[in-house]
């Protein structure tokens, strides 16, 4: 069943993401009840070959170790003949709690060191995977629709890209036209990448286009120079951390949104616009916590791509100096104007 299900997705959406210009999209989410697991596909950026990357979850907790090792073992069968690939095309991963025991994020730690990397194409730009060493890739396929927009959208702009990650944010508002970018994280590793990730597009690190390596939340509590504000600012925080390299106390997205949106709404030029989204599935957004003249509409129902299963992936906000509501809008083009 997993292996004719693999076939018969990877027939579709092969198609689909040739016209859609990306090489890297998601296979498969939970399908079938006895198989939980994640299938993403990642070709290469010339199209002519690939890796599927399996993310694993516990069935239940009743397995004995023998009954999971039998399973993993049928399910990666099934994998393989349903793509038709060889063993070193498929890469296994097992999620499991997405916290350190200091509350860190485990998905950003090293777990490997093989540094198997790909170069993969979406919409036009280029970027670097890493298929071995972390428990994520270094691309977050969910935003595949808000980068396209910050792409749309960037032309003589200003941005500030926020917990950046490997910068894939900014790299589409440079390859969009942004005048100015700027990229913030407190990981070194990551801001190297997002370097590389510049120079596979040719681009790379100048006045107009710094890098920044400071933790997120004291540089925004800190606030702007005086004459340093942004046309667009994408911020995708974490869900919660108490790490060492953050700020002395913890942060939890849930209950610190609100002063996280406060400092950033410093950050926005007049009629500057805020791209703010979270993984966390308890979110309540709480429309008292919009900064004073921001208006707010959440564009989940259009920034989760279409070959996502899971439609709660993600939410997503768009916050506008100045905004008011008007009738809904169908895309992110559309909202260009407003």
């Amino acid at each position: 069943m997993l292996g004719e299900r693999l076939d018969n997705r990877m027939r579709h959406l092969s198609k689909w993401a040739r016209k859609q210009s990306i090489t890297c999209f998601r296979l498969y989410e939970r399908d079938i009840p006895d198989f939980p697991m994640i299938v993403d596909w990642y070709g290469d950026s010339s199209g002519t070959s690939g890796d599927a990357v399996a993310w694993f979850f516990n069935r239940t907790k009743d397995d004995t170790p023998e009954r999971e090792r039998e399973y993993r073992k049928h399910a990666e069968a099934e994998i393989l003949a349903g793509l038709a690939i060889p063993p070193s095309r498929l890469f296994i991963k097992h999620r499991g709690r997405q916290r350190s025991e200091d509350g860190g994020r485990d998905q950003y730690e090293r777990i490997d060191s093989r540094g198997v990397v790909q170069v993969v194409q979406e919409h036009g730009m280029k970027f670097e995977i890493n298929l071995t060493d972390y428990l994520d890739v270094g691309l977050f396929l969910d935003h595949r629709p808000t980068r396209l927009a910050m792409q749309q959208r960037a032309q003589g702009k200003r941005v500030l890209n926020l917990f950046a990650y490997t910068g894939a944010f900014s790299v589409h508002a440079i390859g969009g036209g942004a005048t100015h970018t700027k990229t913030v994280d407190m990981s070194k590793t990551y801001l190297e990448w997002y370097a590389r990730n510049l120079a596979l597009n040719g681009f790379a690190q100048s006045d107009a286009h710094e890098i920044v390596h400071a933790d997120c939340l004291q540089w925004l509590e800190a606030g702007p120079p005086a004459d340093e504000r942004y046309d667009i600012v994408i911020c995708d925080p974490p869900t919660f951390s108490n790490s060492k390299r953050m700020r002395a106390d913890s942060f939890s997205v849930d209950r610190d949104y609100g002063e996280l949106l406060q400092w950033i709404s410093r950050f926005v030029a007049p009629a500057g616009e805020v791209f703010f989204s979270t993984n966390s599935r308890g979110f309540e957004f709480d429309p008292t916590q919009v900064p004073t003249g921001f208006g707010c509409h959440e564009i989940s129902h259009r920034s989760v791509p279409e070959d996502f299963r899971n439609r709660k992936i993600h939410r997503c906000w768009r916050l506008a100096e100045g905004w008011k509501p008007r009738e809904r809008k169908t895309s992110f083009e559309i909202d260009r104007s407003e």
